[in-house]
């Protein structure tokens, strides 16, 4: 087995440039660990504002990995492990396990047993590495927190993202009506291929809130997901209806995010690392997204494919916000 590996690393905060491909040495995995060649990445938001100093936790310098789902092969285990065995086919979903000492952007990578799920033979690399974190994200806020019935109408902020396709396509899937929203035109076709109903070009919340009671009859939503946060989280709050839900998975815009005080209203904030802590939440997740796989009602939407020696051309094309679906990177071995 080789000795040393590629690794994806960086030394200060900064933009795409301050990534660096980097011979480190290939360690054996310890206990409940695995040693995984990666064949692809998926990309994702979390990733950028980690490098650039914007996540919710910091990056340990120098020398910091980064990113947090991939997909490839098993190539060897540490002892105690039993969920995987080497050559399984694997998708890595490693979130909560800090990225700086286990990040996944490289040829191969360490990681716990436990961040693996098994990747059936239909499934390829890429999709194997576009897929988790999107749909169990979308599953776990539409459906376990939010818990969409059919008919429900549904407002989906930064809808071209990876989540925001996900979280259309699962609206669509559940007899929903997904209210798409986005500040590129150019995106309206696809994100109405996706499964939205309505498509909603909109320039800030205040605007979103205008033009997306004008598409609803002033009725509003039962569930708001937002990804944006902000001071724009209070405009937002006036589209809930009713007995309604806003829930929020993230914090593109760096500003404090007041609580919205249109009371009574139901704002939970939503992170999937709690639903891959839970066995069960996760078992009922993995079966959703499986079941969509197959039916075809889900289908993970690849915006670009990257070589990882192109990471930093990869970023540079994440943040320029052009993209509709997934960015996923390859690795050559």
């Amino acid at each position: 087995m080789a000795t040393e590996s590629t690794a994806v690393l960086f030394d200060e905060i900064g933009g795409p440039e301050v990534l660096r491909l980097e011979k480190v040495t290939l360690t054996d995995p310890g206990p409940g660990e695995a040693l995984v060649r990666i064949d692809a990445i998926g990309l994702n938001r979390a990733e950028a504002l980690f490098r650039s100093g914007g996540y919710w936790y910091d990056a340990t310098l120098p020398g910091s990995r980064l990113g947090g789902e991939a997909a490839g092969e098993v190539l060897a285990v540490g002892p105690g492990v039993t969920e995987v065995a080497p050559g399984d086919a694997v998708s890595v979903l490693a979130v909560g396990t800090g990225m700086s000492g286990s990040g996944v952007y490289g040829d191969h990578a360490v990681v716990p047993a436990t961040t693996l799920l098994p990747r059936p033979a239909d499934l390829d690399a890429v999709t194997g590495a576009a897929v988790w974190l999107s749909y169990l994200t979308a599953y776990g806020a539409l459906v376990e927190a939010g818990r969409i019935a059919p008919g429900d109408r549904v407002v989906v902020t930064a809808a071209s993202s990876s989540v925001g396709v996900a979280a259309i396509q699962i609206v669509a899937a559940l007899g929903g009506v997904a209210v798409a929203v986005t500040r590129a035109a150019a995106k309206e076709d696809q994100l109405r291929a996706a499964g939205a109903a309505h498509v909603v070009v909109a320039d800030g919340a205040a605007d979103t809130v205008a033009k997306v009671r004008a598409v609803t009859g002033d009725e509003g939503a039962r569930i708001v997901l937002d990804c944006v946060a902000g001071p724009g989280l209070t405009d937002l709050a006036t589209l809930v209806a009713p007995g309604g839900t806003l829930i929020v998975y993230g914090g593109l815009d760096p500003r404090p995010t007041p609580l919205p005080m249109t009371w009574p209203l139901d704002v939970r904030g939503y992170a999937v690392a709690g639903l891959v802590a839970d066995p069960e939440a996760l078992r009922r997740g993995r079966a959703f997204v499986h079941a969509g796989l197959r039916n075809g009602t889900l289908k993970p939407l690849i915006d670009r494919v990257f070589d990882l020696t192109e990471i930093v051309e990869a970023h540079r094309h994440m943040e320029a916000n052009g993209q509709v679906g997934k960015i996923v990177v390859t690795v050559r071995h």
